[in-house]
């Protein structure tokens, strides 16, 4: 059992002034395996206080000494690498090798920031006229659950690349991880308060760094209602924002598609992460040509895959986050029933053998119209919808339907078609016959999925603000 009371700011372990205790529960079991005391509002603004006076050396570093604190950071990541596996599994319940995934994805982050420095034009001249990039201020970082220390890295390294400071408020659900995280700070020996990071509630640190004067870039990532009220709460302070919000991608199977290689990608990409991924390829659109043996096929692949302990090598699908996540997809399970979806497989409950986790059937419905809930609304968990459709235009059109425009996915034999396809999603990304993490190119969506790009230069130049001397 581990208690965690203290906060990282300006260089040091501190204790909370807030007082309030959340439980830690490992999601396999709802067995509690830890507490973290909650910051609030003075725990955000001591933070605050801290960036912004490291704010005034740090924003003049040369490129070269931020490249030296980014690699002290990776390097500090790297040695503490097993121990972020193990924390992500017995935390989050994220199966092993998403776990191991998403601590190289989060090493690869800080190095494509470092790298990427070279590339930002940070002074040129346009005639006569020298324009030139400044950091904006101190940056308010909200990360998720669903990938802490991937959301840590990234954003993080960009803002250090630009030159701000920053303060993290982490989910409370992560404090295991978030503890991890902050003796890797610490043993990186930055300069006081480039990093800090306060434990707390959304709506009482979150929403500090969101109206603090202070801050004067949000980036966040979490819910699409979240994001708007950061946007509308920011406004009062013109803060800059970066939203990654949610996602229902669209993956179309195109006629030509050899089963073979687009089962695996189909399975990868909808049930990523447990299911619980933005970018989760869950409405999966195929040619009504092929719809039954597609749906045989999927229906088969689907019953081989092993739900089980995210410590176990083989696990493909984990246990929800929490109790109030398990029930939310039970909730909208039930809704597709109700609403006149077929289950092909899966369905409510618990797979047999799993009853004391928070498991979930991986359930897919077929006989899906795109206005049904199951279609329309972040389930954020295993769950797939089915829907057929008669010509590729059609295909387009169901896929584009949608108030979100994160990710998108398109399986083909044809690579130059399957672009064509792909030219056409409303998103920020697709990916074609498989999924890649490229930590170089922009992320982030359209619509309601979002505002702003990160990853690469395209994440540090949202850090960063133009100045003109003429």
């Amino acid at each position: 059992m581990k208690h965690i009371t203290q906060h990282y700011i300006n260089g040091q372990f501190v204790n909370s002034i807030g007082q309030e205790k959340f439980e830690l529960v490992n999601p396999s079991t709802n067995q509690v395996i830890g507490t973290v005391q909650l910051g609030n509002e003075e725990d955000a603004r001591r933070a605050i206080a801290a960036a912004k006076a490291a704010f005034k050396a740090y924003s003049r570093t040369t490129i070269e000494e931020r490249a030296e604190y980014l690699h002290r950071l990776h390097d500090a990541i790297v040695a503490r690498g097993d121990d972020h596996v193990r924390a992500l599994v017995e935390e989050y319940g994220g199966p092993v090798q998403m776990a191991q995934f998403l601590v190289k994805a989060s090493a690869d982050a800080i190095l494509s920031a470092k790298a990427s420095l070279p590339h930002i034009p940070f002074k040129e001249m346009v005639g006569q006229t020298e324009v030139s990039l400044h950091p904006v201020g101190v940056a308010g970082h909200i990360t998720p659950w669903n990938a802490n220390i991937l959301y840590f890295c990234n954003k993080t390294a960009a803002a250090l690349a630009a030159g701000c400071t920053v303060v993290t408020k982490p989910s409370e659900m992560s404090a295991l991880q978030t503890q991890l995280i902050m003796e890797c700070v610490d043993a990186a020996k930055l300069p006081a308060g480039l990093i800090n990071i306060v434990n707390g509630r959304g709506d009482v640190v979150g929403e500090e760094l969101t109206r603090n004067p202070g801050v004067a870039k949000i980036s966040f990532t979490g819910s699409t209602a979240i994001g708007k009220h950061i946007a509308s709460a920011g406004a009062a302070t013109l803060k800059r924002v970066t939203l990654e919000l949610g996602g229902k991608s669209a993956h179309i199977v195109l006629d030509d598609a050899d089963l073979h290689k687009a089962m695996p990608f189909i399975l990868s990409a909808g049930f990523m992460n447990s299911g619980q991924a933005c970018v989760a390829g869950t409405r999966i659109l195929v040619p009504e040509s092929r719809r039954d043996e597609i749906t045989l096929a999927l229906k088969q692949a689907v019953e081989q895959i092993k739900v089980g302990l995210p410590e176990e090598s083989d696990t493909a699908i984990g246990p929800m986050v929490s109790q109030k996540q398990y029930q939310r997809v039970q909730d909208y399970i039930q809704k597709g029933i109700e609403e006149g979806a077929e289950i092909l497989t899966g369905g409510l409950g618990h797979p047999e053998g799993l009853e004391s986790g928070n498991f979930v059937k991986p359930t897919v419905f077929v006989n899906v119209t795109n206005d049904m809930s199951i279609a329309r609304e972040e389930i954020f968990g295993p769950v797939l919808c089915v829907m057929s459709y008669k010509t590729e235009q059609e295909a387009i059109e169901i896929a584009n339907d949608s108030p979100y425009g994160l990710a998108g996915y398109v399986s083909s034999e044809d690579v130059d078609r399957a672009r064509k396809v792909a030219e056409q999603m409303d998103t920020g990304g697709v990916s074609i016959n498989a999924f890649s993490h490229t930590p170089f190119a922009p992320f982030g969506g359209v619509k309601q999925s979002g505002i702003g790009r990160e990853n690469g230069t395209y994440g540090i130049k949202s850090y960063l603000e133009y100045k003109t001397i003429a």
